[in-house]
């Protein structure tokens, strides 16, 4: 997972100014273009039939990590399914100054509304309200603005319910099987980061509603390379376990690959966000993975979605209210195998 804040909803289930250069403008295009395993939001009824043309100008980090990848990936996918959509996508970057030109550029060129999953949402706090007070309204994506000010709807995840249903998994699970003291360790994300924070606390706090704790317990860096070097460390100190907590997907290949370093078959291991990769060991039932908790990257379909209606002055056809809600948080649903079949078409590839 990229080293900032990043926060699943399915509607029924140097600056460079305007030098920026737009990497992608799509209209019409197949929703499978390009993509494997793009989520799509859900729609139906009079919302999904086509309406006024509008333009949506999108913005995102670099596709440098399985989860960012997807997100650019979801949000093209769901564009292409609308015949009244077009869409500007500037390239993805890294560099928060850059990112801030390229909104500019966007700005500039009047789109009707903006998509922008920051990089910084701190950082990129005044060229949201820049859009925002040229009247073009801003979905914000997972790293949230300082100020509502600077968007019209936010959508994202939800860190701490994450880690609550990840222990409330593994608590279940651990009083099944009759064991009353177990160990359970975890493999964090980045400790700096708010979010690793909230998904800790989650954590732990739904183990001690069960009336368990955490044990050993190791932060990485979100990366296949950190996750194994950790979880290697977790495991030479910890000659026994009955369960396993990682933070996320991506970084979970590297758990696995010291798991399987190791030897060990002792412990269930629960993942986080909700990779293709992850369902399809769960699915198999023939490892340590019996669970993952969905952080999902279908949020950016949605988003698009969103926009689409905010472009038609359009609000969510289930809803009372007339207008689009200004928050929506997606939920960190669990995926076993109980239940993997349903969700693969979120799956997205580590």
């Amino acid at each position: 997972m990229p080293s900032l804040d990043r926060r699943r909803f399915l509607w029924g289930t140097t600056a460079i100014g305007a030098t920026a250069v737009l990497a992608g403008c799509t209209s019409n295009e197949s929703p499978n273009a390009g993509a494997s395993n793009a989520a799509v939001a859900g729609g139906a009824g009079e919302n999904s039939q086509p309406g006024k043309a509008i333009t949506i100008g999108f913005s995102a980090p670099a596709a440098d990590h399985g989860w960012m990848a997807a997100m650019t990936k979801n949000a093209r996918a769901q564009a292409g399914r609308f015949s009244d959509v077009t869409l500007k996508a500037t390239e993805g970057t890294n560099d928060v100054n850059q990112q801030i030109g390229q909104v500019e550029t966007l700005i500039n060129d009047k789109v009707d509304v903006l998509v922008i999953l920051p990089f910084d949402g701190k950082a990129l706090t005044e060229v949201g309200r820049q859009a925002t007070d040229a009247g073009i309204p801003v979905v914000n994506v997972d790293r949230i603005f300082d100020t509502p000010l600077a968007y019209r709807a936010w959508i994202g995840g939800d860190n701490y319910r994450m880690g609550v249903n990840a222990g409330n998994y593994i608590a279940s699970q651990m009083k099944a099987k009759n064991i009353s003291a177990p160990i359970i360790g975890e493999v964090a994300g980045i400790d700096s980061l708010p979010l690793t924070q909230e998904r800790s606390k989650g954590f732990k706090d739904a183990l001690a509603r069960a009336g368990f704790s955490v044990g050993p317990r190791v932060s990485a860096q979100f990366t296949p390379e950190s996750g194994e070097q950790q979880t290697a460390n977790l495991l030479q100190g910890a000659s026994k376990l009955d369960a396993l907590w990682n933070h996320d997907d991506d970084q979970g290949i590297g758990v696995l690959a010291a798991i399987d370093g190791a030897g060990r078959k002792d412990f269930i291991m629960v993942g986080g966000a909700g990779s293709r990769n992850m369902m399809d060991l769960i699915k198999a039932d023939s490892g340590v993975v019996k669970a993952t908790v969905l952080y999902s990257p279908s949020m950016a379909s949605s988003a698009i979605a969103l926009a689409r209606l905010l472009g038609q002055a359009k609000g969510i056809g289930d809803l009372a209210e007339h207008e689009i809600p200004a928050l929506i948080t997606t939920y960190s649903a669990v995926v076993s195998k109980e239940n993997v079949d349903s969700y693969l078409d979120v799956g997205f590839d580590s």
